[in-house]
């Protein structure tokens, strides 16, 4: 076996041939082979000890939220397409799998599975039963899920995820990844948790993590707050509201807004320094309309002119920009919008006009849409609504996962630094990704770009229940504050830790939040915190064992991080940012980007529009081969079509491979008898091929071989897939039907018999190309391949620990051969039987005599080849090849390209077509 690629100049293959099937055909390959590679564990990692010799991948792990499509197969597909390659090239492959268990799409799907919803201040119930044992997708509303402890729902959680994992597994089995299963993970089990929870207590310790109650995007529905990677901007429809304040002399100043029920946390009033329709009122104070609050107006560059009025009321909050001028202009702080998005429940503090309090009354506790309209009532009343409000379309962030807009809060929440507000982090976060390599390139300026416009830290703390909890307690003081500014650690060996189960030391659980004692940190982790540290998770970072430490050494920084295009702002820059921060380096060397699955009308699938495809129904439909052809035929960073003919190409190409493995390993055993005087072919020695033909082809398969690794080592595995099928095709329609006659050893249409060394040329050549194709093709179609390989090579193992075929080694067995020997041979071919089919005679009809004409190194290689051209074509009688000084330019060849040189037929005489059978 080669070693990591390295040429051992093989000069001959061995066979250790089976008894050959009857029949052929692809089905029933997984479940024969998917049962073999996991007992004999052909694809566990060997625990090489040198980086150098091991190939490391930081595999996506794929949420577990009970729903597959046919997506899940797509990019999964690419990655071990490559992992099987570098195997082949003699690396020790590390490629693990993971679980992403935690965070809001999985309390979702338990929630309306089981019916039920947390309330933090029940009691454990070691007994409950759930009320539902899902619900077959029918959405229980929150009112009639039936509350349960936060232990009680934990336990839930890992309940049904179990059951979600094992689908995954089952369908990951089934299109043959080549996966250590050995090496598997869940972002929620013990040793994840203690690498989230000891990285965060290193960042916090050098100060890059920390807390601070400022005001954040939150997602109403879901009671969290939200980050900024996980924005997604919407259209929204609204109206505009023409809203006058007024100045002490009643002189009304109009603004626009669509938030009017927003009015009582109105701080001021905002316009551009360098809007003249303005700059003579800065300064000066109005007075808010129904509320009766009086505000300042003031100037900031963030005002839009051309945008309303020009001049734009600020509270706190309702947009991000709110929050910059707030922030830039040292405004008061108003907030009415509670976390769960109604109106305070109290009149605040500045509303001091007795009938401004009164109003806000009638909006208490209500519905920000509720609130909206009584207000606008009001100023309608009031005549400071000018005109009716005019409907408008604007865009509006929403949490990726939600379906309402987001509302802007105040609260206390865990920030890790990133670059949003450190110029020189940002600086070398953008260097870290000018080190990474991106496949495809051009998906280096997404991750620029979004470094470039960061505008804050990333919000890692979720006020969620299942997920990884922050290590950490607070001291509450002798009144019975919380003392958040000093919070309480624990010692890295005891990770990982729940603080609302275990207690600090120095303290005991009697101390639990009471004055005095100590009360534990509620939030968990973004899921993000916990899979941005994927690469240091399965490499065992920091883990204190001997073999831990090993397996980091020998995988860290990892070799490849593939992953879907659309979560580089989140999974790959935050991966980025974290191993910058802990190890000073890339997490890994390489990303590969795949892009989205549409549907026949190019339309992305999802869930929602109902258009998604369930992975395993083609997969029985067509086979794991054809599904995985179709994956690997779509180029990485490009969005790729559900094509089922694509698939049923995949299949025949599957189907192709074991027919004409079949035909060449059925010749070299065929009976006692035939010339070359021994019962069977075990081994193919290149020494033995010794006709034109034959090493022309040699050559051209040593094209392939290097011009397949150039493109699977610049991870262009669908180029590498082309260039491999081409060739195959070719080589089955046109060598082996020309050579099939001369490997059979049957005399020839004038009764003479091949020479036994052209004999054993044609069947060496045969034995060699279709070893190389079954180890060229199977990191795409590794059920195929295998059961070749089995036929081939009995007891040597498997294909896909085989080496990577040489291309030197054919290179040296052609002797300068020219490669386009073979399809100059096959355009002859095809020719005498174009005239046959015009002729509209069988094919088996004799040709008496024909003339080919063809440009001077075309002639050259069909008279190099007129044997095996003349028996394939059952020419009888003499052929005439002349050289044509012009040709066709536009003539298409057998790959489907265009060339100047062609082979056309002369004059010709045809035989009898043979007689039909009765």
């Amino acid at each position: 076996m080669t070693e990591q690629g390295k040429d051992t100049s093989i000069s001959a293959i061995s066979a250790h041939l089976t008894p050959l099937p009857d029949k052929v055909g692809v089905d029933g390959l997984e479940d024969k082979w998917r049962d073999t590679w996991e007992t004999s564990g052909v694809y566990r990692f060997r625990n090489t000890r040198d980086r150098k010799a091991v190939y490391s991948i930081d595999t996506p792990p794929p949420t577990v939220s009970g729903h597959l499509h046919v997506g899940h197969v797509f990019s999964y597909t690419h990655t071990d397409v490559i992992a099987r390659y570098k195997r082949m090239r003699g690396y020790d492959v590390f490629y693990p799998m993971g679980w992403d268990d935690n965070g809001l799409p999985t309390e979702r799907r338990v929630q309306n599975y089981y019916g039920v919803r947390v309330d933090t201040s029940l009691k454990y119930d070691p007994d409950f039963v759930p009320p539902f044992e899902g619900t077959d997708g029918k959405k229980i509303e929150a009112r009639d899920q039936v509350p349960i402890s936060r232990r009680n729902f934990i336990e839930l959680c890992e309940r049904l995820t179990a059951q979600d994992e094992k689908q995954f597994e089952a369908l990951w089995k089934s299109l043959g990844l080549s996966i250590d299963w050995s090496q598997t993970y869940h972002t929620i089990g013990e040793h994840p948790q203690r690498v989230a929870q000891k990285a965060f207590l290193r960042n916090l310790a050098r100060g890059e993590a920390y807390q601070k109650d400022a005001p954040g995007l939150w997602d109403v529905t879901f009671q969290t707050a939200v980050a900024q990677a996980e924005l997604e901007s919407r259209e929204y429809p609204g109206f505009y509201h023409r809203i006058a304040f007024h100045f002490d002399d009643g002189t009304p100043l109009y603004i626009e807004t669509t938030r009017p029920e927003l009015l009582a946390a109105c701080t001021s009033l905002i316009a551009n320094p360098e809007d003249e329709r303005y700059t003579a009122l800065f300064g000066k104070e109005v007075v808010s309309p129904l509320f009766n609050v009086r505000v300042p107006i003031l100037a900031h560059p963030a005002a839009e002119m051309d945008k309303g009025a020009g001049i734009a009321m600020c509270c706190t909050f309702g947009d991000v920009t709110d929050v910059e001028w707030w922030r830039d202009l040292k405004l008061p702080t108003r907030p009415i919008i509670q976390r769960n998005g109604r109106i305070v429940m109290s009149v605040p503090e500045w509303i001091e006009d007795a009938a401004g309090r009164s109003a806000f009354e009638e909006i208490e506790g209500k519905t920000t849409f509720s609130a909206r309209k009584i207000v606008v009532d009001h100023l309608r009343e009031s005549g400071d609504l000018d005109g009716e409000p005019r409907p408008t379309k604007r865009m509006t962030n929403f949490y990726e996962k939600g379906d309402k807009p987001l509302e802007i809060v105040t609260s206390r929440q865990w920030y890790l630094r990133n670059g949003g507000t450190d110029e020189r982090l940002n600086a070398e976060l953008i260097a870290r990704g000018k080190e990474l390599e991106f496949h495809p390139d051009f998906m280096r300026v997404r991750y620029e770009n979004w470094v470039h416009g960061l505008n804050g830290d990333w919000l890692i703390s979720r006020q969620r229940f299942f997920g990884v909890p922050f290590p950490l307690w607070y001291p509450v003081d002798s009144d019975g504050e919380t003392d958040y500014a000093h919070p309480i650690t624990p010692d890295e060996s005891i990770l990982p830790i729940d603080p609302s189960i275990d207690v600090p030391a120095g303290y005991d659980e009697s101390q639990r939040d009471q004055p005095g004692g100590f009360t534990a940190e509620s939030d968990i982790m973004d899921t993000w915190a916990t899979s941005s540290l994927t690469p240091q998770i399965v490499t065992h970072w920091e883990e204190p064992d001997e073999d831990s430490r090993a397996l980091f050494s020998a995988t860290f920084p990892m070799d490849l991080r593939p992953q879907g295009q659309d979560i580089i702002r989140t999974w790959l820059f935050s991966s980025v940012d974290r191993a910058h921060l802990e190890n000073h380096s890339l997490p890994w060397a390489h990303a590969a980007l795949s892009g989205w699955i549409l549907d026949p009308d190019h339309k992305k699938m999802s869930k929602s529009k109902g258009n998604v495809v369930v992975p395993d129904k083609p997969i029985r439909q067509f086979g794991a081969d054809a599904v995985r052809y179709w994956a690997a035929s779509a180029r990485l960073g490009l969005d790729a079509t559900y094509d089922e003919g694509q698939m049923k190409i995949g299949r025949r190409l599957a189907i192709k491979l074991l027919n004409a493995t079949k035909f060449a390993l059925a010749i070299g055993r065929e009976d006692e008898n035939h010339h070359v005087g021994q019962p069977s072919q075990t081994s193919w020695d290149a020494t033995d091929v010794t006709e034109v033909l034959d090493r022309a082809v040699l050559a051209r398969l040593s094209e392939v071989i290097r011009e397949a690794t150039d493109s699977l080592e610049s991870y262009e595995h669908s180029k590498a897939l082309e260039t491999i099928e081409t060739f195959f095709w070719e080589f089955c329609d046109d060598y082996i039907e020309l050579a099939k006659n001369r490997a059979y050893g049957t005399a020839d249409s004038t009764g003479a018999i091949p020479r036994e060394a052209a004999i054993l040329s044609a069947r060496t050549t045969l034995g060699l190309v279709l070893d190389a194709f079954a180890r060229l093709l199977a990191p795409f179609l590794p059920y195929a391949t295998e059961e070749v390989w089995s036929w081939m090579h009995s007891g040597e193992g498997s294909v896909h620990r085989a080496p990577w075929p040489s291309a030197d080694m054919y290179a040296k067995a052609c002797h300068g051969a020219d490669p386009r020997i073979l399809r100059y041979a096959g355009e002859a071919l095809a020719a005498l039987r174009r005239l046959k089919s015009e002729a509209k005679v069988s094919m088996k009809t004799p040709i008496l005599s024909a003339t080919l004409h063809a440009s001077s190194e075309a002639a050259t290689a069909v008279r190099a080849t007129l044997p095996d051209i003349s028996e394939a074509g059952r020419v009888t009688g003499p052929i005439a090849v002349v050289e044509s000084t012009t040709t066709p330019v536009d003539a298409p060849q057998a790959d489907g390209s265009d060339s100047d040189v062609t082979v056309t037929v002369g004059d010709f005489e045809l035989g009898e077509p043979p007689a039909k059978r009765r």
